[in-house]
């Protein structure tokens, strides 16, 4: 029986082969950020009110005017073809029928038009800048005719760092997959590995003044995913994100990055109330979830859970992850006291160790 997040991984592991179940779990060089997003979550003790009267909790929010059931979003992750036939397809269908918010990754296995055409909720759209601003421009304006609802452009990836569980595997898309969201440059270009791929294509010299351009090319909100630092997500702030995501990517990126939920209380100080904090990174249950909200995130993005459930039983199963991590946030807010999200604070948690 299939009861958390970690039984779904279980399954997903003995169902997908080894090359794709590495790619997913895996994070860069010895996974030091990896392990410290999850060991963040254990740092923290909650201490909860009784005698609250809480005989209903209300889970409700919303991201950027978007109504949302529960503050739990699909984090940006790319090649859902290696878990799932329909891919992309499933995950939004899953997430949207689920009142939350699916946010689809420039390396999807599924065209943009196709996903926002089948989901029953908002779609944004995650953007990583190319060398070639022609393609960045394209990918921009091909997202605004689907109907995505914002722009969520990722900001620490200069390069891509050394994930060796990749290298060693010679981790490429699987025949009959490839990037269905770019045309004329690499669409199913991933001979030399993803590494080469974003060295060829990505640009590494993205600025302050990239992000100011990007934010000039369209109409749609501008969601800056990869900040950890209170200066940086200011800076953003300053030049028009309607959103700064605290993220280290996952703990796929710079090795010796902080655990993202002990950022999520500076950055939510250093940027004005109008702009929303979303945080991920080793989000595993559900109180997870509640944790982050008292630090004054507003949802969280959940990623590697997507895909076991995924893996796991397609549709059904991404279906299963987010209605479990719903409750047992209920649960934990119940435990705590709490009714609502705007009752969650920092003066409910101890810090139990630096």
């Amino acid at each position: 029986m299939l009861v958390n997040v970690n039984d779904y991984q279980e399954v997903a592991a003995a169902r997908l082969s080894q090359a794709a179940y590495d790619y997913y779990r895996g994070g860069a060089r010895d996974e030091l950020a990896l392990d410290r997003n999850r060991r963040a979550f254990q740092e923290y003790a909650v201490h909860y009110k009784v005698l609250a009267g809480v005989e209903q909790v209300d889970l409700g929010t919303s991201v950027l005017g978007l109504p949302v059931s529960f503050p739990v979003m699909a984090a940006p992750t790319a090649f859902h073809g290696m878990a799932d036939p329909q891919g992309e397809l499933s995950s939004a269908r899953a997430v949207t029928a689920e009142g939350c918010v699916f946010i689809l990754s420039t390396l999807s296995n599924t065209p943009i038009e196709q996903v926002v055409e089948q989901a029953s909720g908002p779609v944004l759209f995650q953007l990583y800048v190319y060398k070639d601003r022609g393609i960045t421009r394209e990918l921009v304006q091909r997202a605004e005719r689907a109907g995505a609802r914002a722009l969520v452009v990722t900001v620490d990836a200069p390069v891509l760092a050394v994930r060796e569980k990749d290298v060693r595997n010679g981790f490429t898309l699987p025949p009959g997959l490839k990037l269905a969201n770019l045309s004329g440059v690499g669409n199913d270009d991933l001979g030399g590995g993803l590494g080469d791929y974003v060295q060829r294509h990505l640009d590494p010299s993205l600025s302050w003044r990239d992000l100011e351009w990007l934010i000039g090319q369209t109409s749609l909100p501008v969601v800056a995913k990869g900040i950890v630092r209170p200066d940086d997500a200011a800076q953003a702030a300053a030049l028009g994100v309607r959103a700064v995501v605290v993220s280290n990517h996952g703990g796929r990126q710079l090795d010796h990055s902080p655990a993202t939920l002990h950022c999520v209380a500076a950055v939510r100080q250093a940027v004005p109330e109008g702009v929303e904090i979303w945080m991920d990174g080793g989000v595993r249950r559900g109180a997870d979830v509640m944790l982050a909200c008292c630090l004054g995130a507003r949802a969280v993005l959940v990623g590697r859970p997507i895909l076991w459930g995924l893996a796991a039983a397609g549709q059904e199963g991404v279906r299963q992850v987010m209605q479990t991590l719903r409750q047992e946030m209920m649960e934990a807010m119940m435990l705590t006291g709490c009714s609502r999200l705007d009752q969650l604070s920092p003066s409910l948690l101890e810090r139990l160790k630096e």
